[in-house]
């Protein structure tokens, strides 16, 4: 072997130039992979997995339970470090490898960074067919893995060892461009994993990824601030790429100046402190009451970082203003144009410095600022009212659990949901006082996201209190990272919430004439009817078997010194909580399209249609 050159396996390679690859902003520098999640199987136990042995001080090793958790976990670490590092998942050939599918569509919709590394069939086709091989007829080279490519934002099968060289630096490029981002695949064949190359030395050098933050183009500054500058109602919708971009004292820095006030998409929360007078809280069909008023008489509509989903629009219903338009700051063109809207292609953070400058002396009339803050003393004292109704020894309501877990947690804490009734809940109550303070998943809203998430956050932020909000339909989803967490000794905090039930598809199936068939725990009668007994499931004990420690609250005075003594606690800790039925929270403030039976001859599908067709009517297509 030659000086210029090292030989190794094709696992051994992409470990030791992984652990080599940093991003770098604003002149700090972060590693890009950060440690490699996998479950070992055939495929990548040979392979992957004795390179991870060999190479253990330089690319640290976190085992997982389920192949989706894993990548959920290594998205809620992408996110909490607003996507300058990653962390790889690797899996075995089959099962491992398509359980993958999900947790990827949940990082390329959300444009969250994870690199995928799993198992597939032998290259060579010397062992043909193989153990938990696809056999397609007339396509040879298709595998599982193939059914990662539309989630995924690149996709390659290494097919020999030199093609690494190539695919590596494309796979970590897409990584690393905040414009691009989301799951990237690497199918890895189990035999070329185990062949030795002589890679040469530059490949395994430190490598700098900058993540640029491209100003606006002059001509559409120009015109985005005549736009604001002429508009009477702007409002700014503030989304993930805030965030991302950390660019929430930019946007402080414009609201500040101009008056303009901001309402926040689940992903944008937390872009402005919940007591600054300009924040409104969220948008949408879960928006609050002065958040949706605004929009609804808004004539220009600064999106920041927003991807508009039918949640912020409420389907297209809620921008009504005869001559509304928009005006979308992102860092990707896709989004930028939606709506028909004027753009400003750039990095958030950017954009909005740039927008400041430009906007010099501009405010929004008094009368429009008092209109809107007396919106929002409304809507906090109806928060206020929410969190602390009725009676400390009576058991609380989903509401009160959040008023509870809000009157215990720090500025510092990080509480994260995904799906379920929870999320239009936080949406419009949880009042944020941090910039990561709010983590949602709600670009792919998958049950089962929040624990294993909360492991990947622990990792990013350690020593930070980390929330995980759950409740039983979704606990019963993906609980298996408990596991690691004890493993691993992550303090993680579990609430989890027992309400018998899916309660969120529930009480939509009320309203769209399902009659909530099919989203009880109940017994089931011979009729095929429901009883009104819940099943005997205690999972508070399947939580303590798992390894956690368990608290057990039963009214609201216990719940909040259960939760307490979980923040101080120094193992993953679970507090359970039964909550009242009976919904205490604000009605949604918008409307949702889900599509009701056009026909039916039972009631409540005809009641519901009838009310679909008015709601529908008012929808718009902003062009």
């Amino acid at each position: 072997m030659s000086a210029a050159t090292r030989r190794l396996t094709t696992a051994q390679a992409l470990v030791r130039f992984l652990a080599a690859q940093y991003t770098e902003r604003d002149g700090v520098r972060h590693r890009l992979i950060t440690g490699t999640w996998g479950i070992f199987g055939h495929g990548n136990v040979a392979g992957l997995g004795q390179a991870l042995v060999e190479y253990g001080d330089v690319m640290p090793y976190h085992q997982g339970r389920s192949e989706q958790a894993m990548v959920h976990a290594a998205v809620g670490h992408a996110r909490q470090l607003n996507r300058l590092s990653a962390q790889a998942v690797t899996t075995s050939i089959g099962p491992g490898a398509t359980n993958l599918v999900t947790g990827a569509a949940l990082a390329t919709v959300s444009r969250l960074p994870v690199l995928l590394l799993p198992g597939d069939y032998f290259a060579s086709h010397a062992a043909d067919p193989l153990l938990q091989q696809l056999e397609h007829p007339v396509e040879a080279d298709v595998s599982v893995n193939d059914a990662l490519r539309p989630v995924s934002r690149y996709f390659d099968r290494v097919t020999r060892p030199e093609a690494l060289l190539a695919s590596a630096l494309k796979a970590v490029r897409v990584l690393a461009d905040p414009a691009e981002t989301g799951a990237v695949t690497l199918a890895l064949p189990q035999d070329v994993q185990a062949q030795a190359y002589d890679w040469p030395e530059e490949f395994f050098a430190d490598r700098v990824w900058r993540v640029r933050r491209p100003a606006p183009d002059p001509v559409e500054l120009t015109e985005a601030v005549r736009a604001v500058r002429s508009a009477e109602r702007p409002l700014i919708v503030a989304g993930g790429g805030v965030h991302h971009s950390e660019a929430e004292q930019a946007l402080r820095a414009l609201v500040d100046a101009t008056g303009i006030p901001v309402a926040s998409t689940q992903a944008g929360k937390g872009a402005l402190r919940h007591d600054h007078p300009a924040d409104l809280g969220g948008i949408g069909h879960t928006g609050t009451a002065v958040g949706d008023a605004l929009a609804r008489t808004a004539d220009l509509v600064i999106g920041v970082g927003t991807r508009y989903t039918d949640f912020t629009t409420a389907s297209g219903t809620l921008f009504q203003h005869p001559d509304v338009r928009f005006l979308n700051l992102n860092i990707t063109a896709f989004d930028a144009h939606k709506l028909a809207a004027r753009t400003l292609v750039c990095d958030a953070r950017s954009g909005l410095a740039a927008l400041t400058g430009a906007l010099s002396g501009h405010r929004v009339d008094a009368a429009y600022e008092t209109e809107y803050r007396t919106g929002k003393a409304r809507w906090d004292e109806a928060v206020e009212g929410a969190f602390h109704a009725g009676d400390d020894s009576a058991v609380p309501t989903q509401t009160q659990v959040l008023g509870a877990l809000d009157a215990v947690v720090g500025d510092e804490d990080v509480v994260i949901n995904a799906a379920g009734s929870l999320p239009g809940d936080l949406h419009k109550l949880w009042r944020a006082r941090s910039p990561r303070q709010y983590h949602l998943e709600y670009g792919y809203s998958c049950m089962g996201y929040e624990i294993p998430a909360a492991l990947g956050v622990q990792q990013a932020a350690p020593g930070t209190p980390v929330w995980a909000l759950v409740g039983d339909g979704t606990y019963l989803m993906n609980p298996t990272e408990i596991v690691t967490a004890v493993q691993e000794n992550l303090p993680v905090k579990l609430v989890l919430v027992q309400n018998h039930g899916y309660a969120s598809i529930g009480g939509l199936s009320e309203t769209v004439g399902a009659e909530r068939f099919g989203t009880d725990y109940r017994h089931r009668v011979a009729d095929g009817s429901f009883t009104g007994t819940p099943l005997p499931v205690d999972l508070a004990a399947n939580a303590a078997s798992l390894g956690m420690d368990v608290l057990r609250a039963k009214t609201v005075r216990e719940l909040r010194e259960a939760l307490t003594t979980a923040r101080a606690a120094t193992r993953p800790t679970c507090v359970y909580v039964e909550t009242a039925p009976a919904p205490t929270d604000p009605p949604a403030q918008a409307w949702w399209d889900v599509p009701v039976a056009e026909v039916s001859a039972r009631k409540a599908a005809t009641r519901a249609r009838t009310e679909y067709e008015r709601s529908l009517a008012e929808r718009r297509h902003h062009l």
